[in-house]
């Protein structure tokens, strides 16, 4: 395989750079955990060696061997072959500082909304009120773990329409050890949630518009749809989120979702809704706070509610 670079490519640093070269010659996306081709290439040759990615810089300078040169030039290849996000070639990601098993059967694990969770969504909320937390279009659990992990005490559900992205949520909540703690829900939004209520409801849904559906790079197009359209300009399941919202939160419960690039949709939707837009240290926006009583003051603008159905998000009693 390529035996050509046997003789010049010995290093692991030789071949994170070699890595990111292919990577750019051929025009490959990176949205989905790294933002440039020398990260992606970093992961990549880390996971083939079975490294942490965290390495001590004198160590990037040891030789491969013959076998994990082929391991490592194999991966990158398959990265560039198939433009699947390098998450589904690992079936790993990380979010909050925690890792997750991912597949395509859910969206790759990116939203800065974990920047939140690490700050126990202060100031908008006090985290010693926090008792219950929802994950709304949970998708591979992670909102809701990492939720779990920085509140112990607090009832987590985590709720999805998606049967499959449930399965990946369930081995997870196994792999965190958190079974007795965050309950998973077949629920099309809040329909399968009956009466519960939350002080923190979190949300990353469904909210690409059908133009940029059409429009997406390769890389998205093996996430599932479900978990990505959002209807025209991609905030029908988002409209359901705000009309439905209030009934599930208690009265100083926030709601938090992520619109991403759709922003400017949502505000043209409800330009009188004052909806707060997060800002994030380490990059991200697109995601807004509304509180409970904002949910109710405005809910004549977010109009009757209208059967849609939910993306990767009646319902069965939690399924873990």
């Amino acid at each position: 395989m390529l035996t050509g670079l046997m003789d010049s490519l010995t290093t692991v640093r030789d071949f994170i750079r070699w890595g990111a070269s292919r990577f750019n010659a051929a025009g490959l996306f990176f949205g989905h955990g790294t933002d440039n081709a020398l990260d992606e290439s970093a992961a990549l040759v880390m996971h083939a060696l079975h490294l942490r990615h965290d390495l001590p810089e004198e160590c990037l300078d040891g030789v491969l061997t013959a076998t994990e040169r082929d391991q490592v030039i194999s991966l990158i290849e398959s990265r560039i072959e198939t433009r699947k996000p390098a998450a589904y070639l690992t079936h790993e990601a990380w979010f909050a500082g925690l890792s997750f098993y991912v597949d395509e059967r859910v969206i790759v694990p990116r939203s800065p909304i974990a920047e939140l969770i690490a700050d126990c969504f202060a100031p908008w909320i006090d985290p010693q009120q926090v008792s219950a937390v929802l994950d709304l279009c949970t998708g591979s659990g992670c909102i809701a773990i990492a939720s779990a992990v920085a509140f112990p005490d607090a009832r987590v559900d985590a709720a999805d329409i998606s049967p499959d992205a449930l399965a990946v949520a369930g081995l997870n909540v196994e792999r965190h050890g958190l079974g007795q703690r965050v309950r998973l829900f077949e629920s099309d939004l809040f329909r399968g949630l009956g009466d519960r209520c939350y002080d923190v409801i979190v949300s990353n849904p469904p909210y690409v518009g059908l133009g940029e559906m059409q429009t997406l790079p390769q890389e998205f197009r093996h996430e599932p749809a479900l978990a990505l359209s959002g209807g025209a300009d991609g905030m029908d399941i988002v409209a359901q989120i705000l009309v439905q919202a209030a009934e599930h939160l208690t009265g100083a419960g926030i709601l938090i979702v992520e619109v991403g690039y759709s922003q400017e949709a949502l505000v043209a939707r409800y330009p009188q809704v004052p909806f707060l837009w997060l800002e994030f240290e380490h990059g991200g926006d697109g995601v807004f706070l509304l509180e409970h009583q904002q949910l109710l003051d405005y809910r004549q603008a977010f109009g009757p509610a209208v059967e849609v159905r939910a993306g990767s998000s009646g319902a069965q009693e939690g399924v873990n």
